[in-house]
C-alpha cells in the first residue's frame, strides 16, 4: 500500500517580523526626534556654523547608515538628531527672511506625503525594478549636477545656474521634488514588501530611516522653491 508523503509544517521564523505598527512606531521615535532637535535649534538660535557642522555629522551618520543597511536606532536617532538641528536652523534663519515659509513649506512636504501614499495606496504607479533602476540614474545624475553646479560656481556667478532664481533654477528645484517623491514611492514599496515577506522587525528603522531621508530632500528643496516666489514686501 503506498504511504502518502508527510510534510512537516512550516516551521515558524526565528525572529519576530515586522509589521506596519512596527514601522509607525519607530517613524514617530525618528521623526519626533527629528523635530524635537529642529525646534530646540530653532529656539537657541544655533549659528550656520554649528548647523554646518551638525550637516556633516548627520551625513556621516547618513552614509553609514544608508550603506551598512544599519538597522541600529542608536545610529539612525542620532542622524535624526543631527538632521533636525541643521534643519531647525535653515528653517529659523528662512523664516526671518520670508515670514510664513516654513509652515507653508512643512504644508507643502505634507501634501506631497499625503499625494504619494494615495500614489501607492492605488496603484496608479507601480514599483518595478526598472523604475528602481530609472531612480536611482536620475539622482545619481542630480548629484552629479549640483556637484557640477557647486564647482563652477566658484568660477562663474551662479555656476549653471541650477540654483538661482531663475526659470533653469525653478524647474530643477521642481524636478528635484518629483524625484523626491519617486524615493517616497520606493520606501512605501519597501515598507510593505518587508511585511509581506516577513523581514525582521528590526527591519523597521531601515525603512522608517529611508522615509526619513526622502522626507528632509522633498522638505528642504520646497523650501528653496517657495523662497524663489516670495515678494520683497
Amino acid at each position: 500500500m503506498y504511504d502518502a508523503p508527510s510534510y512537516a509544517p512550516p516551521s515558524e521564523p526565528a525572529y519576530r517580523t515586522m509589521t506596519l505598527d512596527d514601522v509607525v512606531v519607530k517613524g514617530f521615535m525618528v521623526l519626533g526626534a527629528l523635530v524635537v532637535a529642529a525646534g530646540a535649534a530653532w529656539y537657541l538660535k544655533v549659528s550656520i556654523p554649528v548647523a554646518v557642522g551638525a550637516a556633516l555629522v548627520a551625513l556621516v551618520l547618513g552614509l553609514i547608515a544608508s550603506f551598512k543597511q544599519s538597522t541600529n536606532p542608536a545610529l539612525i536617532l542620532g542622524y535624526a538628531v543631527f538632521e533636525g538641528v541643521f534643519l531647525g536652523a535653515i528653517s529659523s534663519v528662512m523664516e526671518s527672511y520670508f515670514p510664513g515659509i516654513v509652515l507653508q513649506a512643512v504644508i507643502g512636504t505634507m501634501m506631497a506625503f499625503a499625494g504619494v501614499l494615495a500614489v501607492h495606496t492605488l496603484r496608479i504607479i507601480r514599483v518595478t525594478p526598472k523604475l528602481v533602476r530609472y531612480v536611482i540614474a536620475a539622482s545619481v545624475a542630480a548629484l552629479g549636477l549640483i556637484l557640477v553646479n557647486l564647482v563652477a560656481s566658484f568660477f562663474v556667478s551662479g555656476g549653471l545656474g541650477l540654483r538661482t532664481d531663475s526659470l533653469l533654477g525653478w524647474g530643477f528645484s521642481a524636478l528635484m521634488i518629483l524625484l523626491g517623491c519617486f524615493f517616497l514611492l520606493l520606501d512605501f514599496d519597501a515598507i510593505e514588501q518587508g511585511v509581506k515577506q516577513g523581514a525582521p522587525a528590526k527591519f523597521a528603522w531601515q525603512a522608517v530611516f529611508g522615509l526619513t531621508l526622502s522626507l528632509v530632500w522633498i522638505y528642504l528643496e520646497v523650501l528653496r522653491l517657495l523662497s524663489f516666489f516670495q515678494g520683497d514686501d
